[in-house]
């Protein structure tokens, strides 16, 4: 037993304290696992509840509790090196120890607001669900301020001074500042989108200013990228949205169908009727919002055409569903016109030549 005993107690004999060192680091290994199976089990039972945050917990907590674990361990078996060992390295172990807990707090934090993010936007919570452009500007300041707050931490740790270091900052913010002022304005440009929320992830925007057309994919701190139509990446500095026009065709209520059709100047006596059948017909359609402006009048005497218009809007914001709403009123109004016995004009000329009825006349009628 006496034998057993001398185990656990520091000594500089070789075979006690690598005896010591391999009992740590064997314990280590064991508690890991043993955590990360209770982890397991813990995880099939909250995923039977409807609730999602405790999935989110668990799985953020998982590498930062493994990581605990190796440095709590990894802080016993330097304590006992230290002992033994003339190495001045080991006389640091507590200060690393408290700056690895920091880290590892730090870390579970900032996975625990990424996870978050993934509840936030989860469709299933129904109406309470955020859209995504909002969930990851709260995110990004959350891991911002968890980042910021855990290297003062660490600093005050290590014997800095925060305060100084925050007198330090302010002083120096201002060539700061003038440094990287194309930085701070896309910051704050970026800051500016997500309040005011002219377009989130996923929206349709352009910009008649600029060449900018596209599917918003991602709203960064510094910029902002978009997926043209040809599928190229477009990434655009946040600052540049303070100065130019954005348009957002994503929230349009209705799509507009205006089309100009004409008929020949022979079929001008079935003008009227032409339109007055077109106007029900766009009254009855039942893909046609009839609470918006419809309108189908006669509306020039064109060059080789009489022209009337059509203009009314859609229920459908689609785009593939609209062109074919599209087609099917257009193919209605083909029929309608062909219905009158009229046709649709095509461009034709008239020429008259001065003499040329004299030339064509008979021989008899000339004498």
């Amino acid at each position: 037993m006496s034998e057993l005993m001398q185990y656990f107690k520091a000594s500089s004999d070789m075979r006690v304290w690598l005896v010591q060192v391999f009992v740590v680091v064997f314990a280590t290994v064991s508690v890991n696992y043993m955590l990360m199976r209770l982890l397991d089990g813990v995880k099939r039972v909250v995923q039977k509840t409807a609730s999602l945050w405790d999935d989110a917990l668990i799985n953020a907590a998982r590498l930062p509790i493994r990581l605990f674990a190796w440095v709590w361990g990894l802080s016993v078996a330097a304590h006992i090196l230290h002992g033994v060992s003339e190495f001045s390295v080991f006389e640091y172990t507590p200060q690393v120890r408290q700056v690895a807990i920091i880290f590892i707090l730090a870390l579970l934090l900032v996975r625990l607001v990424r996870n978050a993010e993934s509840v936030w936007m989860n469709p299933e919570r129904g109406p309470s669900s955020m859209d995504p452009t909002t969930a990851k500007a709260i995110g990004k300041l959350l891991r911002l301020s968890v980042i910021i707050t855990a290297v003062l931490v660490v600093m005050q740790t290590m014997g800095y001074s925060v305060s100084g270091v925050l007198a330090f900052g302010g002083i120096g913010g201002i060539a700061v500042g003038f440094a990287a002022k194309d930085l701070l304005a896309n910051f704050f440009g970026g800051m500016m989108i997500y309040l005011d929320r002219p377009f989130k992830v996923g929206d349709w925007v352009r910009s008649p200013d600029r060449q900018i057309e596209g599917t918003v994919e991602d709203i960064g701190w510094r910029l902002t990228r978009i997926r043209t139509f040809d599928k190229r990446p477009l990434y655009i500095p946040n600052a540049t949205f303070a100065s130019i026009a954005v348009e957002n065709p994503s929230r349009m209520t209705h799509r507009r169908i205006y089309e100009t059709l004409g008929i020949r100047y022979a079929d001008g006596q079935h003008m009227a009727a032409i339109c007055d059948d077109v106007r029900a017909m766009l009254k009855s359609h039942p893909d046609l919002d009839d609470t918006q402006t419809q309108i189908v009048h006669f509306v020039e005497y064109g060059a080789s055409s009489l022209d009337f218009m059509i203009y009314c809007f859609t229920r459908t914001t689609d785009w593939v569903t609209f062109h074919a709403v599209k087609e099917d009123v257009l193919l209605k109004v083909m029929a309608i016109v062909h219905q009158h016995g009229a046709d649709f004009a095509f461009p034709t000329r008239t020429v008259h030549v001065e003499g040329v009825e004299s030339l064509l006349a008979p021989e008899s009628s000339r004498r």
